[in-house]
This record gives C-alpha cells, structure tokens and sequence, in this order.
C-alpha cells in the first residue's frame, strides 16, 4: 500500500523497511594497539594512529586515503540521491534573496550595510556619509577577495575614529587563525599587517593609530595574549599588554560602547577577571578592575557616572551591580538590578537615557527597557508560544533609538526599531522568503516533557498544518545541550523543505543550555552531564507517546557538542532513532580531555571536567561515546566532519565510526563525510552550505522513502 501526505509521495513502513542502500562494501580501518593507562585503568585505543595527520600535517597520507574511501564509500551509497539532493540544493536556494541589503546601521557619522549580489557567494562591505542618499563606498569586496579560495572567511571589521582606516581579519584555511590586514579609507591601499594567528579583530585606541589584538598559541590554538600595534612599525615589536597564565580561560580585547575604555576581559565557565584604561591614552597600563574571584563572573558596562556590573556573586541568574568609577573593587559594589530566582539576566546595553536587560524567564527570551532618569522599567511583548527576542547592532551611546530582532518557528527574521522614549515602533525588514511563504499554513507549538527525574523539559516544535499525530509522521528532534547555550525557537527557509514533506521538526531545550535559567546549566555540566543525555532521550520517547512520531520515524541531529549528545544517545537508547545526523562531533571525550596538545582542550576543564583527576576520569569515561560502543544494533548514523577543523578535530568521528562499524551488530547504514576544504563551520560561502543541508535532508528521506 501507498498512501499520499501533502501531494508527496511517501512508502509505507513496510516498504521502507524493505528499501536497501547499494549493497557496497564498507571501509575497515586498520586497527594498532595504543594502551592508554591512568588512574589504575588500562585501555586499548586501536584507532589511535588517526591523529596523524594532526601531528603530522601534509606527511600523514594514511589518515587521508581512509578518509578519501569513507568519502567515495558514502558518495556510493547516497548516489541514487543526488539529482534529488540538486532539486533540494535549488528549491533553497530559490527562497534565499540573492540580490539583497542588509538595515544600514548608523556609527560616528556613518551608515554601515552589507550587500549581496545575485550569483556571489559572498558580500560587499559599504558605508554611506552622513546620508542614506549619499554616495556608497564599498570598503571591501569580499566577492573578490574571495575569488580563487576553497574557503575565505573575513572578520572583525573596526574603523578607526577618525574613520579613515579599517582593520579586518582573514581566514583561509578555515582553522579560525586570522590574518590581520589594514586598508586605507583615503587612498584605498590595502597592507597585510604581517600580524597572523589572531582571534580575527582588532580594537583601536582613540588616538588613530594604536591596535590591540588578541594573539593565539598556534599549536592549542588558546588565546593567550593581547598585544598592542602601532601601524607603521615592525609587528614582531609589539608589546604584550596582558598575558594569560590560566589555560583555562579565553581572552579578548574590547572598547565600551561610550568609547571612553578599552577593555581586556578573562574568563573560564566558572570565574573572570577585567582590566580598563583611557582610550584616549593607549601606551598606558590597564587596571584589574576587580581581581578574579573564585567561582565569581563578571562583566562591567561604562556610564558617564558610574560602572555597572553584571556578576553571579551571591546571584546565582546573575544581578546588576553599581560601582564608583574610581572605587571598582567589589567591597563597593551595590545591587542596581537584584537577583532573582526565576529570570536569568543575560546582558546590559547602555543609552545616554536608557539601559535595555536581556533577560529569560521561563524559558524565553525578553527585553526590558530601563529609563535612567526615571527607573521605570518595560518589558518588550510577544504573543507566540515560543520565540526568539534580541538587541541588535546598537553601536551608538547618544540616541533613543533601538534596534532589536524577532523571531519564531513560524515567523522570519524581523528587525525592529523602536523610540525608546514614545514607544513607536517600526519594522525595519523581515527576512524575505522568495517564492512565497505562508506562515499560517505552519503550526508551532511549545510542549513539556517530564524527565526521569521529573524535571520538565521544554521542547518547541513546528509543523504543516495537516501533520497527523498518528504515531507514524517523521520528526527531527535537534537539540545541543553544553556551555549554557540557549537554542532558542527560531524561523528558517531551508526548513521549510522538510516541514513541506511531513516532517515536524522539534527542538529540545535540555539541561546544559541555559534556557531556564542558570541552574539548567549548572545540572548539565561536569558531574551531571548525563542528565542532558537522558533529557534528550525523556524527549524523544514524550513526543513517540504523544504519538507526534514513532521510532520508526524519529530522527536525532546536533552538532559539535550536540554530536556528542548524538553519540551518546544511540549507545544509551538506539532503538529510540531511525536515524541521526551526528555533525563535527566531539566523542571522543576522555583522551582530547587527557592531551593538552589539542586546541581548546584546557578551556574545557570547567565543562566537563579534568581527567587527570579521577572521580572525573571515570565519569567521563562512562558516558564518552567513542568509550561506550557495545556490540548492539545502532541506528541509521550519517557523521558529517572537516579535516581542518579547529574546533572539534576530524579524528575523533573518524574514529567513533571506525569502532561503531567494527562493532555493530545491524546492517543499518553508517556513512562518514569528510570535507577535505573546511572546519568546524563548514563552507564560506552563503550557498555552499545548502548542499550539507541538502544531503543531511535527503538522508533522512531515503531512510522515508521520500521521493520526491
């Protein structure tokens, strides 16, 4: 029997339980004994010899000829997909306005924008004196720039304050080391600073002609000193302002937003440090505001009068404090915003006549508006179930005007502007959907679902009207679940291709993000990481018992360390999942955690924990998913990496897929690929994402049996 959902053609279970992949022999892996031994526990890694190319870079060719085979071996199974996979490619594409313009923001005197052309991959960064009607000047063309590269990645853009000189970083190589560069406004030369293996920006002192720079150890890929430039002189002279002895913590360099500082801040997951100084006095030393604290964060916001402060000190959703600005230390701060137990204060941005909090309370995002003449405070209101709220680009002190951004599952990209002293307010532009788009014809709704432990867990979910809750819809359910990072409700025209064909698509707000506040993040993290594992599986099985879905047709994905929470949860339920999409995933938890050689592995002690202790050791070692591989049967798994990723590096999905392909006792599908030109953010370019998208979506209609 054949049944018809939407116009589309769709198999019934059992025939797509019947529906083979070509019967091709996968790539085996050689394997080598490697003993890891520590704390008195003794392991063999076969796979170790991996991280070759790592250690060894262009001279390693074994690691490259195996990832080349699981390349060719995927490519051989998904073959039959691919005039489907263009079709998908297009119709995305189509929906994106290639010819378009960014809302112009208004700096010193200027409006900045960016524009896209039809047929370009990138961008071009222009500016407007004085006027909207003014002439343009195009600062950068990245289109051109990009031309010849594989992959180029441009950031950081600062214009001096005199605004004649521009200072931007250049990736090439997508490890997120960036080349600095500087382009004269006047005469448009462009000069390569010879300032490499930075964060990608850099901040100016007022006095035109000072930089401050954030410098990388080029193995760990740590930021570890800040550096100040002054053009014109031999950058192996620069001056280290600040040094970061703590390999724990990351460190940037920032002005405040009344230009009158320049700030370094310092901080690991769980304590922070911030020095200041003049910016009008650049060769100057920089103050610690307030020495590091344990188990303290804190960061500080300029007024004309005073430092405000935003810290969990005694404030566990944090809390607004103020300070004199020639008293900083903390025996002077005094609560301005107090704490409260049930919203979580996120951030302060400061007007001259106003202060906007971004704020969550039960579990969405919200903004309220604080006059500082009067203290009265307004919080922005929406009607959706769920959504997304956010302050904009608000680079101007002196002005009542503010921007923020909108969003839902079923409502595109808005951005607004709003009179903070009347209240009117205007939208400035909605995400333009081309081709038409019906935001009526979709449904979003925000459910809860119990954990064991009987927590609830917000799950937002969006689907086509006409999705039948019979149990035998598909359902993607994402989520990521680390660092306190909220995935919030949000529209996207890509999914758009996969609600249209029946697909719900489901987001699950887990411990480990921060989308109830502090706390969420605090059970999600070291010695409590496995709740955001079963949280995501307490999920899955709501949604199969609200019959949204069944495991005949649930879907998993997430990336990074969502990859990890996929890795996990196919070795704790994988009979939850027909299929999952495990992106760039970090599985290989215990021994990136144990070698120190491997870029940002000693900022991640505060997430998860250090091995070399052992009560973490055995923790991590007990939920890692490279360590937890049992002869069982798994589900579909699609792992998608890139061989120059900086982030989570391509050897550990290399290897969690050679061990789950030696190990697994089904004949479900498990396909690994790896871009041999990207990292850890796949393509540059603003189409050639699509066509990841495009194989993840026909993955899973295959596994469908979605034709068409």
């Amino acid at each position: 029997m054949k049944k018809f959902y939407l116009g589309i053609l769709i198999m019934s279970a059992s025939t797509i339980q019947s529906q083979k992949f070509p019967a091709l022999k996968a790539p085996l892996a050689e394997k080598q004994e490697h003993i890891r031994e520590i704390h008195g526990d003794k392991v063999n890694d076969p796979y170790y010899w991996m991280i070759d190319y790592f250690k060894k870079g262009k001279d390693s060719t074994k690691v490259v000829d195996y990832l080349k085979a699981e390349n060719t071996y995927w490519e051989g199974m998904m073959k039959d997909t691919e005039p489907f996979r263009e079709n998908l490619f297009q119709e995305m594409k189509a929906r994106i306005k290639e010819k378009d313009e960014s809302v112009p923001v208004f700096e010193n005197g200027y409006y900045y924008y960016t524009r896209t052309e039809a047929g370009k991959q990138y961008f071009k960064y222009c500016r407007k004196k004085g006027s909207l009607t003014a002439s343009e000047e195009i600062l950068l063309d990245i289109d051109k720039m990009a031309e010849g590269h594989a992959y180029y990645a441009t950031s950081g853009f600062s214009i001096s304050p005199d605004n004649t000189k521009l200072v931007y970083g250049v990736d090439d190589v997508s490890r997120r080391q960036y080349t600095l560069f500087l382009k004269d406004l006047k005469t448009g030369k462009t000069t390569d600073l010879g300032i490499k293996n930075t964060e990608g920006s850099a901040e100016w002192g007022n006095d035109n002609k000072t930089i401050f720079y954030t410098e990388k150890n080029p193995v760990t890929l740590l930021s570890e000193k800040i550096k100040r430039h002054t053009l014109g002189t031999d950058p192996a002279k620069d001056v280290t302002v600040y040094e970061e002895k703590d390999h724990s913590n990351y460190i940037s360099v920032y002005k405040s937003k009344n230009h009158k500082f320049l700030l370094i801040y310092s901080g690991a997951t769980t304590s922070s440090e911030t020095r200041y100084l003049d910016a009008n006095d650049p060769n100057g030393t920089f103050k610690v505001f307030q020495p590091r604290m344990k188990n303290v964060l804190y960061t500080i916001t300029p007024l004309e009068d005073k430092f405000l402060i935003r810290t969990n000190k005694d404030a566990l959703n944090f809390k607004i404090v103020e300070t004199p600005l020639n008293k900083t230390g903390v025996e002077n701060w005094k609560d301005f915003i107090p704490h409260r137990s049930d919203v979580l204060m996120q951030s302060v941005s400061a007007f001259k006549n106003y202060l906007i909090f971004s704020e969550r309370q039960n579990g969405l995002t919200q903004l309220v508006i604080y006059d500082r003449k009067t203290g009265k405070k307004e919080a922005l209101k929406f009607d959706e179930p769920a959504y997304t709220i956010s302050s904009l680009e608000n680079p101007e002190y002196n002005t009542d005007n503010f921007r923020f951004g909108y969003t839902s599952m079923i409502t595109p990209v808005s951005q607004f502007e709003q009179d903070l002293k009347t209240g009117k307010r205007i939208l400035l532009k909605q995400q333009e959907v081309l081709g038409g788009y019906a935001k009526d014809a979709y449904t979003t709704e925000r459910l809860f679902a119990t954990a064991k432990d009987g927590t609830k867990i917000p799950i937002s979910v969006v689907y086509k009207k006409g999705f039948k809750k019979d149990g035998n819809s598909p359902l993607l359910l994402y989520a990521y679940g680390s660092y306190g990072s909220s995935m919030d409700a949000a529209f996207s025209s890509t999914r758009l291709s996969l609600l249209n064909r029946g697909f719900a698509f489901a987001i699950a707000h887990i411990r480990g993000g921060q989308e109830m506040g502090r706390q969420w993040y605090e059970d999600g993290k070291m010695m409590k990481k496995k709740n955001t594992f079963t949280d995501f599986i307490d999920a899955g099985e709501y949604l199969v018992k609200e019959k949204y879905t069944s495991p005949k047709h649930l879907y998993a994905q997430g990336g990074s360390a969502g990859g990890l929470l996929m890795g996990a949860v196919v070795n704790m339920n994988p009979n939850l999942w027909n299929g999952v999409i495990s992106q760039v995933p970090f599985v290989d938890v215990v021994n990136t955690m144990l070698d120190e050689s491997i870029p940002l592995t000693t900022n991640e002690y505060d997430e998860w924990g250090n091995p070399n202790n052992k009560e973490a050791y055995f923790y991590m070692k007990s939920y890692s998913p490279y360590e937890n591989i049992e002869k069982k049967n798994y589900p579909n798994i699609l792992v998608t990496t890139g061989l120059h990723d900086s982030q989570v590096q391509y050897f550990e999905p290399a290897k969690w897929v050679s061990k789950l392909r030696d190990m697994k006792t089904d004949k479900n599908v498990l396909l690994l690929k790896t871009d041999m030109d990207y990292g850890h953010g796949g393509a540059s370019g603003r189409f050639d994402y699509l066509k990841d998208i495009a194989l993840v979506y026909a993955f899973m209609f295959k596994l469908e049996g979605i034709t068409k």
